[in-house]
């Protein structure tokens, strides 16, 4: 969406929405956009010779627990947003993944609500929500109520997160106990608040995270019921990267004169500048093979690897921890524990490799991501743009790769006209190419393999001892077949020699005589069937 048309978007709001002009610190607030003189990508020196946090009148609490994990300036998002929201005004929030929109609306919510410590606590009623965050994904609510927890710690305000795929009673235990903070997904939300569980109705603070997703997703029926459950006067937040119709429609009839604010010129140009894409014409075989030779690049960290589907996920992901590499799936195959614990080694190191579907394209915020490699190209632009967004984050440099099928020609020429990049022609490129090489930093002679082919087990091993117990089956089962004779042919004939003999001997004890006095057991009939001249069998019953 050009900026014109995000004018157009927010003129669509009521004139009675719109704010008086405003000017702070270079930036001009007009007609409910705020557009950042500042270039998007805001590097470490302009942190620094910016505001701090304290400047911008967030309280000494929240400030102490930010500078413990080393944020003490905003980005340009939440310089922009911390002023406004504040005052408890609605406001729409339009910037590129990865900008800090997170504390842009979580350091609002945790000042605006009243701790249990604070004198004012018993007034309100106990236990209940005063706030709720909506996210789209599982990934996203745990990583803002992990950001919000943070920023929250020295208040002492009770954060719980909700979504599905997990067991009902925890959180029904902890609505129970009292919670300050709600952050979830919609469908556990409103499965929740239908069984009575939770309770919206003095919610003085409602966010939208996401929006745009959330309507792709098909949540917006889902947002409106929970919208209406809260109170009217409430302070609504919205963020989200486009501003289609329908958000525009959900502003207009949830929120009371918001404020637009945009951190950057328009959504489709928001790659991240400090991010160097590569677009390789790649054949699927060979694709794992060039994945792990970048995973060997002298710059390579941690990695995001996206597929389309979840089967090429965990077989990608199968594929690189064979090569030798730590790696691990992320798909919605996987239960909800096993997402989460791939999400946790990922973090602290123990993978390097993240393969994921689309679930992961959201919320997720993990520092040292250096590469992320598109498995296949994506499906539009805007999945593009949150897919390379999980590098380059908060200022960091990062490098984006997309091997691109030779079916998907098509689909990444629309892709690259609708962000204006400059890679209309894919450059064909296999494992050996030497400007792969080149461009990723690869040494020379680099397989895609650190670890060798596990050797095929010899075929005793892989039978082992239940093989060998039964050949040991068979071979006593061949002793005993040695002491069974045939008594007669097969044309009725008793049998004369050696079988005759050996069926006395079948016939005797362990010591190969009978038993002196015993009797031989009365004889039983025998039923042998003989087949007849014209095919069909007739049975006669002889005495032995």
């Amino acid at each position: 969406m050009c900026a014109a048309e995000c004018e157009s978007a927010a003129s669509n709001l009521a004139p009675a929405d719109r704010p008086t002009t405003l000017t702070k610190a270079n930036r001009t607030l007009t007609s409910n956009d705020i557009t950042a003189a500042s270039t998007p990508a805001t590097t470490a020196t302009e942190e620094t010779s910016g505001p701090s946090f304290r400047d911008l009148g967030v309280m000494p609490l929240i400030c102490d627990a930010l500078e413990r994990a080393g944020i003490t300036h905003p980005f340009a998002i939440q310089e922009m947003t911390l002023s406004v929201a504040l005052m408890g005004t609605d406001l729409i929030g339009q910037a590129r993944t990865g900008t800090g929109k997170t504390l842009a609306f979580g350091i609002p919510v945790i000042q605006r609500s009243v701790a249990p410590t604070d004198p004012d606590y018993s007034e309100l009623p106990q236990g209940k929500p005063q706030a709720l965050i909506v996210a789209p994904t599982r990934e996203l609510a745990l990583q803002v109520s992990s950001d919000l927890e943070i920023a929250s710690r020295d208040r002492g305000l009770r954060v719980l997160t909700i979504y599905g795929g997990v067991g009902y009673e925890p959180q029904i235990e902890a609505l129970e106990t009292g919670v300050d903070i709600v952050i979830g997904t919609p469908g556990r939300l409103i499965d929740l608040a239908n069984r009575k569980v939770l309770d919206l109705s003095h919610v003085h603070a409602l966010v939208l995270d996401e929006a745009d997703e959330m309507l792709d997703l098909g949540f917006l029926p889902d947002v409106e019921k929970l919208l209406r459950l809260t109170p009217e006067t409430r302070q609504t937040m919205l963020f989200s990267a486009t501003m289609p119709a329908a958000i525009v429609s959900l502003a207009r009839m949830h929120m009371r004169h918001p404020m637009n604010i945009r951190a950057e010129s328009s959504y489709e140009n928001a790659t991240v500048p400090a991010t160097a894409q590569f677009i390789y014409l790649a054949h699927d075989l060979d694709k794992p093979e060039i994945i792990g030779r970048i995973l060997q690049a002298e710059d390579a960290d941690k990695m995001i690897v996206f597929t389309r589907t979840k089967r090429q996920a965990q077989r990608v992901a199968d594929d690189l921890v064979e090569r030798g590499f730590k790696a691990s799936a992320l798909h919605g195959d996987m239960a909800q524990v096993a997402r989460e614990k791939a999400l946790t080694r990922f973090r602290e190191d123990k993978i390097k490799v993240l393969v994921a579907t689309d679930v992961a394209a959201r919320g997720i915020d993990v520092s040292g991501v250096s590469h992320v490699i598109n498995y296949t190209c994506p499906e539009d632009d805007k999945t593009y743009v949150h897919r390379i967004g999980r590098t380059g984050r908060a200022g960091a440099s990062g490098i984006a790769i997309t091997l691109v099928d030779a079916t998907d020609v098509h689909r990444w020429k629309m892709i690259n006209k609708a962000l204006d990049l400059p890679f209309d022609e894919p450059v064909e490129t296999y494992s050996t190419s030497e400007h792969l090489f080149h461009d990723q930093g690869i040494a020379p002679g680099t397989k895609g393999r650190i670890a060798p082919p596990a050797p095929p087990a010899p075929r005793g091993e892989r039978s082992g001892e239940r093989g060998a117990s039964r050949s040991g089956e068979r071979r006593s089962g061949g002793e005993r077949n040695r002491t069974r004779t045939r008594t007669r042919t097969r044309g009725g004939k008793p049998v004369e020699g050696d079988g005759a003999r050996d069926t006395a001997a079948a016939a005797t004890d362990g010591a190969g005589t009978p038993p002196e006095g015993a009797e031989r057991p009365a004889g039983r009939n025998r039923r042998r069937r003989r087949r007849t001249g014209g095919g069909t069998g007739s049975t006669e019953t002889q005495s032995a």
